[in-house]
């Protein structure tokens, strides 16, 4: 499928600001999308959870929280909890379209991101959610030398008209809160980037190769 013919899509990520900062421009580019977010974690944050509502807004898509551990200490959590957290609050599990996370993320590192993309890629794999394609974020940060930037051999890359950055940058700055100088602010992606896969077992046997973290 083309990517306008893409309809219903699902982005499973992580947090509340990871829908914009990793793929918040090809959401905007792409009005006609369905788009479906699921944030896995911070339903009971009073700051955040309102933040993600008015962002899903701005960006023109529904979704809904869930409320897995992620407190600083970053302890793993169980995989097959983690997968049944995912189906049990997609409102449906067929789609044209999965995005979600690496399975060795966007920085170094993040733990929740890292078994998110794990998750969703079994899930996938299992014929728990059926999608066309399934996408994984493909950015990258030098192992802390520089601020994630997109992988420029990534299957998918999107360098985003000046109009849609200045857009998203808000929607991190304004609608999230985060300074200036915040981390979000100065990573805020120009160019996002996404590894593709069109079947299952490609997207598990990509995971199998991958070193370990």
């Amino acid at each position: 499928m083309k990517l306008d013919e893409f309809k219903n899509v699902a982005l499973i990520v992580a947090h509340p600001d990871d829908e914009t900062l990793w793929a918040g421009g090809i959401i905007l580019s792409k009005p006609k999308w369905n788009v479906f977010v699921l944030s896995l974690c911070r339903a009971s944050d009073q700051d955040r959870a309102p933040k993600f509502a008015q962002a899903l807004n701005a960006l023109g898509a529904k979704g809904t929280m869930g409320d897995l551990d992620d407190s600083p200490l970053q302890q793993p959590l169980n995989e097959e909890d983690i997968q049944e957290v995912i189906i049990d609050l997609l409102p449906v599990r067929q789609y044209d379209l999965v995005i979600t996370h690496h399975p060795r993320g966007e920085y170094t590192r993040h733990l929740r991101h890292e078994e998110i993309g794990k998750a969703v890629i079994k899930l996938w794999s299992k014929g728990n959610i059926t999608s066309h394609q399934l996408w994984c974020f493909a950015y990258e940060d030098g192992g802390r030398e520089y601020y994630p930037k997109a992988v420029e051999t990534g299957t998918f890359v999107f360098p985003l008209d000046k109009g849609i950055w200045e857009r998203k940058y808000k929607l991190i700055r304004e609608t999230y809160g985060f300074d200036k100088n915040s981390w979000e602010a100065h990573t805020t992606p120009t160019t996002e980037s996404f590894w593709q896969f069109v079947n299952p077992e490609d997207a598990m046997q990509w995971l199998s190769s991958l070193p370990e973290s």
